[in-house]
């Protein structure tokens, strides 16, 4: 048997001491940089939640007769149950025409700077009004919204219950208050990441921690950090290397659209990546259906980084602990048509 002497017994205690410093050292630069999901909702500004507010909210959000054609509901391009997300390049709206961008998921959005991929909606309460007047998308009209509520009965009570004192509570921006207030509850806490960042070390494995290394050392943090892990800034999608035009499209300029400024061209909300396992394809073109190849596309054409397979394979490993419990909806049953509600556009 092999005698393992003095200084062989201090050197392997030296290799241990500093491999559990170096994970202290990685935790504590986690815990700074990002913030586990809660499991309850935040209070949205101006729009408090109540039961009858947010069951109101999952009625409207899988209402497909919010639509022109009464055949789309926010669900069919946010689907529950589906990453939040609807799994295609670009979704599906009125009359087969496809949108500009690939649908963001609606999981943990609330934690968002901003809703859309150019921040034109401040909140989930002005995002839920826009795919509803959209005519690419469900292409109906704020005054239609409100007719074809008015004109299916069993809404009048459920919209009582939850704008109660209110002389006429089927209105547009009730229906974006309702909808805003249900999407607010649909988070995915407890990820293994999430686990970790509350102190618990063995929540990661060794190559997800080695991930998470990879992930702050290369840079990533700059504009993947906070509670979403992104979601919280704006960045030029091609700050050093600009992909290819399948990838970043010549004509979609982002954030440009919205402030009319010219150093906002292709400037895109920083996507979270919360869930991003179960998400593809991705970037706002949709372009992208392998999570791999979109890890190093960030590393070159964010970092000027060329990651090897190897890093590549960590830090998409690493991304997988992202992914929370997801949530658990029960389908509403919506109230139904009678004779006199508005029929669907031809």
């Amino acid at each position: 048997m092999r005698t393992m002497t003095v200084a062989s017994l201090m050197t392997i205690g030296c290799l241990a001491s500093g491999l559990a410093w170096s994970q202290i050292t990685l935790m504590k630069q986690a815990q700074g940089l990002f913030k586990p999901i809660p499991a309850t909702a935040p209070p949205l500004k101006g729009n408090a939640s109540t039961p009858a507010k947010v069951n109101l909210g999952k009625m409207l959000y899988f209402e497909p007769r919010l639509s022109a054609s009464h055949s789309i509901s926010c669900n069919s391009c946010h689907m529950i149950g589906m990453g939040g997300v609807d799994l295609q390049e670009t979704s599906l709206g009125h009359r087969w025409q496809h949108g500009g961008r690939n649908a963001p998921t609606v999981y943990n959005a609330v934690f968002d700077l901003a809703q859309f991929w150019d921040g034109r909606a401040s909140d989930l309460e002005q995002q839920a009004g826009g795919p509803l007047v959209n005519p690419v998308e469900m292409d109906t009209t704020e005054a239609h919204v409100v007719e074809q509520l008015k004109g299916i009965p069993g809404y009048a009570q459920v919209f009582a219950k939850a704008f109660p004192n209110t002389a006429d509570p089927i209105t547009f921006d009730n229906v974006r208050k309702a909808i805003a207030v249900f999407e607010a509850t649909l988070l995915t806490p407890n990820a293994p990441f999430d686990r970790y960042l509350k102190g618990n070390e063995k929540a990661l494995d060794a190559t997800q921690k080695q991930g998470l290394a990879l992930f702050i050392g290369k840079g990533c943090t700059a504009c993947h950090n906070g509670i979403n892990v992104g979601g919280g800034m704006y960045a030029p999608f091609g700050l050093v290397e600009r992909p290819g035009a399948d990838i970043l499209p010549p004509g979609d300029k982002g954030r440009f659209a919205v402030t009319k400024t010219a150093s906002d061209e292709y400037v895109f909300r920083v996507p979270p990546l919360r869930n991003i396992a179960l998400t593809a394809p991705y970037f706002h073109s949709g372009k992208v259906w392998d999570l791999r190849q979109a890890v190093a596309i960030m590393g070159s054409s964010q970092l000027g980084a060329r990651l090897t397979d190897d890093e590549v394979s960590k830090i998409e490993i690493f991304l997988g602990s992202l992914t929370g419990d997801q949530p658990v909806v029960t389908l509403p049953i919506l109230p139904p048509s009678v004779a006199t509600t508005p029929r669907p556009k031809p």
